[in-house]
């Protein structure tokens, strides 16, 4: 897959619980992790899920997202390597983080925390992705500050657009008062089921409201993907052969080079100004 000529930074956002958020932010990372790229996960949900499919330690004590965003520590103290794929680091999540919310209230400049952690980190990365909680709150707004795109997936279910208006309207007012770089770039359809008239349905709602956003990449429902954190893996390395696995793999090559034909673009532009 071909590297990014700069880093990209994503947040992996969606309110809606169950709409395979962190599901998506392990097997991208892996996928493009192990095809080349220089990858970061930065679990920034207090349940820690992401932390738990990349086989990460984030017991109560470890040194966390916590430690950076209220304690101001470097990521380099705290990003951990994910064994057995080069270049993928985690910076796990702990239950500490819970109470960040309430702690961060009175700090200045508190919804630029995470960003100035990120700009701490001495390793050099192509992709890092942030999964975000279930939730618009504080710790989302970091996670929207320190993005340059957002990555939504949308479950291919009842309800599935539910609620995404706010979600597209406070990332319209981040973009307007705290960081002015940040566009939804990626929708990712998740939890497709072939066999129902329903997700047809909704994959063309999406498709017809978003448009070039959505990959063409559709993630099916399955057991296989649903088991593998059991084991702190992804599906990428617990079932490399199974349709999950492909439907990531493809969703990762997608961005990769959707990412490398905008570079392109954006080179050519200056080249003829």
């Amino acid at each position: 897959m071909p590297r990014p000529t700069r880093r990209r930074v994503f947040a992996v956002a969606n309110q809606k619980g169950g709409v395979g958020k962190t599901t998506s932010t392990v097997n991208l990372a892996v996928a493009l992790a192990l095809h080349g790229n220089r990858v970061m996960v930065i679990d920034l949900d207090p349940q820690g899920n992401a932390s738990t499919g990349l086989g990460v330690e984030h017991g109560a004590g470890t040194p966390s997202v916590y430690e950076a965003l209220v304690e101001g520590m470097s990521l380099d103290e705290i990003a951990t390597p994910v064994d057995g794929i080069p270049s993928l680091y985690c910076v796990p999540a702990t239950i500490d983080l819970a109470g960040a919310e309430v702690e961060l209230v009175n700090v200045v400049a508190r919804e630029g925390r995470l960003e100035k952690s990120i700009a701490t980190f001495s390793g050099e990365l192509d992709y890092i992705f942030i999964d975000c909680p279930p939730s618009l709150g504080l710790l989302t707004v970091n996670a929207l500050v320190a993005a340059e795109e957002v990555l939504i997936p949308i479950q291919c279910e009842y309800y599935a657009l539910e609620g995404l208006g706010q979600l597209l309207r406070n990332i319209e007012l981040i973009k307007a008062h705290l960081n002015a770089r940040l566009r939804v770039s990626t929708i990712l359809l998740t939890m497709y089921d072939k066999r129902t008239k329903l997700a047809d349905q909704v994959e063309q709602e999406v498709r017809g409201h978003f448009s070039e956003i959505v990959l063409d990449a559709v993630v099916p429902r399955s057991v296989r993907v649903s088991e593998a954190p059991g084991y702190g893996q992804s599906i990428m390395t617990y079932d490399p052969g199974s349709r999950g696995a492909a439907s990531y793999f493809e969703a990762a090559e997608e961005i990769a080079l959707r990412g490398a034909k905008l570079s392109r673009r954006g080179k050519n532009q200056k080249g003829g100004n």
